[in-house]
Protein backbone atom coordinates (compact mmCIF):
# COMPACT_ATOMS: atom_id res chain seq x y z
CA UNK A 1 0.00 0.00 0.00
CA UNK A 2 2.74 2.59 0.59
CA UNK A 3 4.19 1.61 -2.57
CA UNK A 4 1.23 3.32 -4.33
CA UNK A 5 1.46 6.57 -2.30
CA UNK A 6 5.06 6.93 -3.12
CA UNK A 7 4.85 6.16 -6.61
CA UNK A 8 1.67 8.23 -6.63
CA UNK A 9 3.96 11.35 -5.64
CA UNK A 10 6.53 10.64 -7.93
CA UNK A 11 4.65 10.12 -11.02
CA UNK A 12 2.23 13.04 -10.49
CA UNK A 13 5.85 15.50 -10.11
CA UNK A 14 7.58 13.81 -13.20
CA UNK A 15 4.50 14.52 -15.31
CA UNK A 16 3.99 18.27 -13.86
CA UNK A 17 8.21 18.37 -14.41
CA UNK A 18 7.06 17.49 -18.05
CA UNK A 19 4.07 19.17 -18.90
CA UNK A 20 4.70 22.51 -17.76
CA UNK A 21 7.30 23.51 -20.43
CA UNK A 22 4.86 22.25 -23.05
CA UNK A 23 1.80 24.49 -21.53
CA UNK A 24 4.21 27.92 -21.07
CA UNK A 25 4.95 27.26 -24.79
CA UNK A 26 1.17 26.76 -25.52
CA UNK A 27 0.56 29.54 -23.09
CA UNK A 28 2.76 31.82 -25.36
CA UNK A 29 1.47 30.62 -28.86
CA UNK A 30 -2.77 31.06 -27.63
CA UNK A 31 -1.61 34.64 -26.03
CA UNK A 32 -2.47 34.10 -22.30
CA UNK A 33 0.05 35.99 -21.10
CA UNK A 34 0.31 38.32 -17.81
CA UNK A 35 0.79 41.77 -18.34
CA UNK A 36 2.46 44.24 -15.83
CA UNK A 37 0.03 46.37 -13.72
CA UNK A 38 0.23 49.39 -10.97
CA UNK A 39 -1.45 46.22 -8.53
CA UNK A 40 1.18 43.75 -9.20
CA UNK A 41 5.02 42.98 -8.36
CA UNK A 42 6.29 41.46 -11.41
CA UNK A 43 7.85 43.86 -14.34
CA UNK A 44 7.82 42.05 -17.60
CA UNK A 45 4.92 40.18 -19.67
CA UNK A 46 4.51 36.52 -18.26
CA UNK A 47 2.98 33.29 -19.72
CA UNK A 48 0.14 32.11 -17.34
CA UNK A 49 -1.70 28.90 -17.90
CA UNK A 50 0.54 27.16 -15.70
CA UNK A 51 -2.10 25.39 -13.57
CA UNK A 52 -2.82 23.88 -16.39
CA UNK A 53 0.40 21.50 -15.50
CA UNK A 54 -0.52 21.05 -12.36
CA UNK A 55 -4.11 19.78 -13.53
CA UNK A 56 -3.48 17.23 -16.04
CA UNK A 57 -0.20 16.16 -13.77
CA UNK A 58 -2.78 15.02 -11.04
CA UNK A 59 -5.78 13.80 -13.06
CA UNK A 60 -3.41 11.53 -15.50
CA UNK A 61 -1.91 9.70 -12.07
CA UNK A 62 -5.47 9.81 -10.60
CA UNK A 63 -6.68 7.85 -13.65
CA UNK A 64 -3.53 5.70 -13.96
CA UNK A 65 -4.08 4.75 -10.13
CA UNK A 66 -7.34 4.07 -10.22
CA UNK A 67 -7.79 0.54 -11.39
CA UNK A 68 -5.09 -0.74 -8.94
CA UNK A 69 -6.68 0.79 -5.66
CA UNK A 70 -10.25 0.90 -6.29
CA UNK A 71 -10.97 -2.15 -4.10
CA UNK A 72 -9.39 -0.08 -1.51
CA UNK A 73 -12.22 2.70 -2.00
CA UNK A 74 -16.13 2.51 -1.19
CA UNK A 75 -18.80 3.50 -3.66
CA UNK A 76 -19.03 6.73 -1.80
CA UNK A 77 -15.31 7.36 -2.22
CA UNK A 78 -15.46 6.12 -6.08
CA UNK A 79 -18.71 9.49 -6.18
CA UNK A 80 -15.96 11.79 -4.23
CA UNK A 81 -13.05 10.66 -6.29
CA UNK A 82 -15.50 11.83 -9.49
CA UNK A 83 -17.02 14.85 -8.18
CA UNK A 84 -13.85 15.99 -7.48
CA UNK A 85 -12.63 15.28 -11.37
CA UNK A 86 -15.81 16.54 -12.86
CA UNK A 87 -16.11 19.60 -10.79
CA UNK A 88 -12.44 20.36 -11.38
CA UNK A 89 -12.59 19.99 -14.70
CA UNK A 90 -15.26 23.11 -14.66
CA UNK A 91 -13.18 25.21 -12.89
CA UNK A 92 -9.96 24.57 -14.69
CA UNK A 93 -12.07 25.11 -17.76
CA UNK A 94 -13.21 28.37 -16.28
CA UNK A 95 -9.62 29.57 -15.55
CA UNK A 96 -8.02 28.97 -18.49
CA UNK A 97 -10.68 30.91 -20.67
CA UNK A 98 -10.27 33.82 -17.69
CA UNK A 99 -6.09 33.33 -18.24
CA UNK A 100 -6.53 33.80 -21.82
CA UNK A 101 -9.34 36.64 -22.03
CA UNK A 102 -9.94 38.21 -19.00
CA UNK A 103 -13.34 37.10 -18.26
CA UNK A 104 -15.88 39.30 -15.78
CA UNK A 105 -15.86 38.61 -11.55
CA UNK A 106 -19.26 37.51 -12.47
CA UNK A 107 -18.94 34.86 -15.16
CA UNK A 108 -15.56 33.75 -13.11
CA UNK A 109 -18.69 33.27 -10.08
CA UNK A 110 -21.22 31.67 -12.38
CA UNK A 111 -18.92 29.12 -13.17
CA UNK A 112 -17.45 28.53 -9.60
CA UNK A 113 -21.09 27.95 -8.48
CA UNK A 114 -21.89 25.60 -11.56
CA UNK A 115 -19.07 23.42 -10.37
CA UNK A 116 -20.18 23.52 -6.77
CA UNK A 117 -23.81 22.53 -8.15
CA UNK A 118 -22.21 19.87 -10.00
CA UNK A 119 -20.82 18.37 -6.99
CA UNK A 120 -23.91 19.22 -4.58
CA UNK A 121 -26.81 18.14 -6.62
CA UNK A 122 -24.83 15.59 -9.23
CA UNK A 123 -22.79 13.36 -6.45
CA UNK A 124 -25.03 14.07 -3.29
CA UNK A 125 -21.37 15.57 -1.47
CA UNK A 126 -22.30 17.84 1.04
CA UNK A 127 -21.75 19.37 4.41
CA UNK A 128 -24.64 17.39 6.08
CA UNK A 129 -23.41 17.41 10.12
CA UNK A 130 -21.44 19.95 12.07
CA UNK A 131 -19.07 18.66 15.40
CA UNK A 132 -19.09 22.05 17.57
CA UNK A 133 -16.63 22.36 20.41
CA UNK A 134 -17.51 21.10 23.82
CA UNK A 135 -20.31 18.58 22.10
CA UNK A 136 -19.56 15.03 21.70
CA UNK A 137 -21.49 13.88 19.08
CA UNK A 138 -22.86 14.75 15.68
CA UNK A 139 -25.22 17.98 15.22
CA UNK A 140 -27.14 16.88 11.56
CA UNK A 141 -27.59 19.71 9.19
CA UNK A 142 -30.73 20.04 7.20
CA UNK A 143 -31.10 20.25 3.29
CA UNK A 144 -31.85 24.01 3.46
CA UNK A 145 -28.74 24.35 5.16
CA UNK A 146 -25.90 22.03 4.34
CA UNK A 147 -26.50 22.89 0.72
CA UNK A 148 -26.12 26.34 0.71
CA UNK A 149 -23.29 25.64 3.14
CA UNK A 150 -21.23 23.39 1.18
CA UNK A 151 -21.69 25.86 -1.90
CA UNK A 152 -20.97 28.50 0.34
CA UNK A 153 -17.92 26.78 1.01
CA UNK A 154 -16.41 25.43 -2.17
CA UNK A 155 -16.64 29.00 -3.35
CA UNK A 156 -15.40 30.81 -1.22
CA UNK A 157 -12.26 28.51 -0.41
CA UNK A 158 -12.00 28.77 -4.34
CA UNK A 159 -11.53 32.50 -4.40
CA UNK A 160 -9.56 32.73 -0.86
CA UNK A 161 -6.59 31.05 -2.82
CA UNK A 162 -7.13 33.11 -6.08
CA UNK A 163 -6.74 35.93 -3.84
CA UNK A 164 -3.31 35.31 -2.50
CA UNK A 165 -1.27 34.51 -5.89
CA UNK A 166 0.35 37.39 -5.99
CA UNK A 167 3.33 36.72 -5.88
CA UNK A 168 6.07 33.67 -7.47
CA UNK A 169 5.59 30.41 -5.99
CA UNK A 170 3.00 31.67 -3.40
CA UNK A 171 -0.52 30.20 -3.86
CA UNK A 172 1.09 26.87 -4.55
CA UNK A 173 3.33 26.71 -1.62
CA UNK A 174 0.35 27.34 0.63
CA UNK A 175 -1.88 25.55 -1.22
CA UNK A 176 0.68 22.63 -1.07
CA UNK A 177 1.44 23.00 2.81
CA UNK A 178 -2.36 22.64 3.73
CA UNK A 179 -2.66 19.73 1.39
CA UNK A 180 0.18 18.37 3.16
CA UNK A 181 -1.41 19.17 6.41
CA UNK A 182 -4.67 17.27 5.12
CA UNK A 183 -2.41 14.25 3.95
CA UNK A 184 -0.82 14.03 7.22
CA UNK A 185 -3.91 14.26 9.32
CA UNK A 186 -5.54 11.68 6.98
CA UNK A 187 -3.30 8.80 7.31
CA UNK A 188 -3.36 9.06 10.91
CA UNK A 189 -7.37 9.00 10.96
CA UNK A 190 -6.89 5.88 8.24
CA UNK A 191 -9.05 7.72 5.41
CA UNK A 192 -6.50 6.48 2.52
CA UNK A 193 -8.39 7.90 -0.21
CA UNK A 194 -8.36 11.21 0.96
CA UNK A 195 -4.39 10.53 1.55
CA UNK A 196 -3.73 9.58 -1.99
CA UNK A 197 -5.62 12.43 -3.65
CA UNK A 198 -3.00 14.60 -1.45
CA UNK A 199 -0.02 13.18 -2.19
CA UNK A 200 -0.87 12.70 -5.75
CA UNK A 201 -2.06 16.53 -6.02
CA UNK A 202 1.21 17.41 -4.08
CA UNK A 203 3.23 16.03 -6.05
CA UNK A 204 2.15 18.18 -9.43
CA UNK A 205 2.14 20.56 -7.02
CA UNK A 206 6.11 20.54 -6.21
CA UNK A 207 6.78 19.69 -9.70
CA UNK A 208 5.26 22.89 -10.69
CA UNK A 209 7.02 24.86 -8.42
CA UNK A 210 10.21 24.36 -9.95
CA UNK A 211 8.88 26.53 -12.74
CA UNK A 212 7.21 29.18 -10.42
CA UNK A 213 9.13 29.73 -7.63
CA UNK A 214 11.36 33.32 -7.59
CA UNK A 215 12.19 34.29 -10.49
CA UNK A 216 9.20 32.52 -11.73
CA UNK A 217 9.54 30.92 -15.36
CA UNK A 218 5.70 30.67 -16.17
CA UNK A 219 2.14 32.04 -13.42
CA UNK A 220 -0.21 29.31 -12.42
CA UNK A 221 -2.74 31.80 -13.52
CA UNK A 222 -6.47 31.34 -12.62
CA UNK A 223 -6.56 27.53 -14.25
CA UNK A 224 -3.67 26.97 -10.94
CA UNK A 225 -5.32 29.28 -8.31
CA UNK A 226 -9.09 28.22 -8.78
CA UNK A 227 -8.33 24.43 -9.21
CA UNK A 228 -6.54 24.23 -6.20
CA UNK A 229 -8.83 26.25 -4.35
CA UNK A 230 -11.43 24.23 -5.44
CA UNK A 231 -9.04 21.07 -4.61
CA UNK A 232 -8.82 22.92 -1.05
CA UNK A 233 -12.13 23.14 -0.53
CA UNK A 234 -13.37 19.48 -1.33
CA UNK A 235 -10.27 17.77 0.44
CA UNK A 236 -10.66 19.92 3.62
CA UNK A 237 -14.52 19.25 3.54
CA UNK A 238 -14.44 15.70 2.98
CA UNK A 239 -10.92 14.47 4.71
CA UNK A 240 -12.51 14.36 8.19
CA UNK A 241 -16.06 13.61 7.59
CA UNK A 242 -16.03 10.16 8.98
CA UNK A 243 -14.33 11.35 12.55
CA UNK A 244 -17.16 12.05 14.88
CA UNK A 245 -14.73 13.82 17.20
CA UNK A 246 -12.90 16.39 15.03
CA UNK A 247 -14.55 19.53 15.09
CA UNK A 248 -15.39 21.01 11.92
CA UNK A 249 -13.09 24.10 12.71
CA UNK A 250 -10.00 22.30 11.59
CA UNK A 251 -10.63 22.72 7.60
CA UNK A 252 -10.76 26.36 8.78
CA UNK A 253 -6.95 26.44 10.72
CA UNK A 254 -5.87 24.45 7.72
CA UNK A 255 -6.40 26.61 5.14
CA UNK A 256 -5.84 29.38 7.74
CA UNK A 257 -3.87 31.53 6.06
CA UNK A 258 -5.78 32.24 2.58
CA UNK A 259 -8.90 32.46 4.56
CA UNK A 260 -8.04 35.22 6.93
CA UNK A 261 -6.01 37.50 4.00
CA UNK A 262 -9.87 36.86 2.12
CA UNK A 263 -11.28 37.63 5.44
CA UNK A 264 -9.18 41.13 6.27
CA UNK A 265 -9.72 42.39 2.76
CA UNK A 266 -13.12 42.11 3.08
CA UNK A 267 -12.94 44.29 5.97
CA UNK A 268 -10.60 46.21 4.75
CA UNK A 269 -12.55 47.33 1.71
CA UNK A 270 -15.91 47.83 3.85
CA UNK A 271 -13.73 50.15 6.05
CA UNK A 272 -12.72 51.92 3.13
CA UNK A 273 -15.64 51.45 1.19
CA UNK A 274 -14.83 49.89 -1.53
CA UNK A 275 -16.37 46.87 -3.31
CA UNK A 276 -15.68 43.46 -2.02
CA UNK A 277 -14.25 42.40 -5.43
CA UNK A 278 -12.22 45.48 -6.34
CA UNK A 279 -8.16 44.47 -6.75
CA UNK A 280 -5.51 46.57 -4.23
CA UNK A 281 -2.37 46.09 -3.03
CA UNK A 282 -3.07 45.49 1.10
CA UNK A 283 -3.10 41.71 1.23
CA UNK A 284 -0.13 40.14 3.08
CA UNK A 285 2.20 39.73 0.56
CA UNK A 286 2.02 43.14 -0.53
CA UNK A 287 2.34 44.34 3.43
CA UNK A 288 4.91 42.49 3.84
CA UNK A 289 7.07 43.62 0.98
CA UNK A 290 6.07 47.36 1.57
CA UNK A 291 7.79 46.21 5.61
CA UNK A 292 11.20 46.04 3.59
CA UNK A 293 10.95 42.16 2.77
CA UNK A 294 12.64 40.73 -0.42
CA UNK A 295 10.38 38.19 -2.98
CA UNK A 296 11.58 35.37 -1.73
CA UNK A 297 11.75 36.62 2.32
CA UNK A 298 7.82 37.41 1.73
CA UNK A 299 6.56 33.75 0.09
CA UNK A 300 8.96 32.02 2.64
CA UNK A 301 7.57 34.13 5.87
CA UNK A 302 4.08 33.52 4.40
CA UNK A 303 5.00 29.41 3.82
CA UNK A 304 6.14 29.25 7.64
CA UNK A 305 2.82 31.08 8.80
CA UNK A 306 1.10 28.21 6.84
CA UNK A 307 2.98 25.80 8.37
CA UNK A 308 2.50 26.98 11.45
CA UNK A 309 -1.67 26.91 11.12
CA UNK A 310 -1.13 23.55 9.78
CA UNK A 311 0.60 22.19 13.34
CA UNK A 312 -2.52 24.23 14.92
CA UNK A 313 -4.84 22.03 12.98
CA UNK A 314 -2.91 18.58 14.38
CA UNK A 315 -2.71 19.48 17.51
CA UNK A 316 -6.09 20.85 17.35
CA UNK A 317 -7.75 17.60 15.76
CA UNK A 318 -5.38 15.51 18.00
CA UNK A 319 -7.20 16.60 21.22
CA UNK A 320 -10.22 16.23 20.16
CA UNK A 321 -9.44 12.51 19.26
CA UNK A 322 -9.22 12.40 23.51
CA UNK A 323 -12.16 14.80 23.75
CA UNK A 324 -10.11 17.27 25.04
CA UNK A 325 -11.79 20.07 23.54
CA UNK A 326 -11.23 22.81 25.43
CA UNK A 327 -7.62 22.89 23.77
CA UNK A 328 -10.29 23.65 20.35
CA UNK A 329 -11.22 26.67 22.36
CA UNK A 330 -7.56 27.80 23.55
CA UNK A 331 -6.30 26.90 19.76
CA UNK A 332 -8.97 29.21 18.33
CA UNK A 333 -8.70 31.99 20.82
CA UNK A 334 -4.78 32.20 20.62
CA UNK A 335 -4.83 32.13 16.56
CA UNK A 336 -7.50 34.52 16.67
CA UNK A 337 -5.56 36.97 18.94
CA UNK A 338 -2.27 36.55 16.62
CA UNK A 339 -4.22 37.19 14.09
CA UNK A 340 -5.56 40.35 14.97
CA UNK A 341 -2.36 41.74 16.15
CA UNK A 342 -0.56 40.74 13.29
CA UNK A 343 -3.07 42.54 11.19
CA UNK A 344 -2.81 45.86 12.84
CA UNK A 345 1.13 45.20 12.95
CA UNK A 346 1.38 44.53 9.17
CA UNK A 347 -1.80 47.25 8.40
CA UNK A 348 -3.87 44.09 6.61
CA UNK A 349 -7.10 46.41 7.19
CA UNK A 350 -5.77 49.99 8.30
CA UNK A 351 -2.23 51.56 7.88
CA UNK A 352 -3.62 53.91 11.02
CA UNK A 353 -6.37 51.92 12.75
CA UNK A 354 -5.15 49.92 15.84
CA UNK A 355 -7.67 49.06 18.52
CA UNK A 356 -6.72 45.80 19.75
CA UNK A 357 -3.07 47.28 19.72
CA UNK A 358 -4.13 50.82 21.19
CA UNK A 359 -6.26 48.94 24.05
CA UNK A 360 -2.34 47.15 24.68
CA UNK A 361 -1.08 50.32 25.17
CA UNK A 362 -3.68 52.25 27.19
CA UNK A 363 -3.84 48.98 29.15
CA UNK A 364 -0.03 49.17 29.71
CA UNK A 365 -0.24 52.83 30.75
CA UNK A 366 -2.65 52.06 33.70
CA UNK A 367 -0.55 49.04 34.84
CA UNK A 368 2.67 50.77 35.21
CA UNK A 369 1.87 53.95 37.00
CA UNK A 370 0.04 51.67 39.63
CA UNK A 371 3.12 49.58 39.46
CA UNK A 372 5.29 53.04 40.24
CA UNK A 373 3.49 54.48 42.82
CA UNK A 374 3.25 51.04 44.94
CA UNK A 375 6.83 51.11 44.73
Amino acid sequence: MVAIFIIGFIVSMGLALALTPLVKKFAVKIGAMDTPNARKVHTRIMPRLGGLGIFLAFIITVAALLPFVSAWFTTRDMSFVSAFLIGGSIIVLIGALDDRFELSAKVKLLGQLVAAAVVVFGFNIRVDFVNIPFQDSYSSLEAWVSIPLTILWIVGVTNAINLIDGLDGLAAGVSGIAIGTIAVMSFLMGNMMIALMCLVLLGSIVGFLFFNFHPAKIFMGDTGSLFLGFSLAMLSMLGFKQIAVVSFITPLIIIGVPLSDTFFAIIRRAVQRKPIFSPDKGHLHHCLRELGFSHRQTVLIIYGIAAFFGVLAIIQSSAAMFEANWVTFVVICIMMFFLQVGAEVIGLVSKTRRPVINFLMRMRVKINPETRSKS
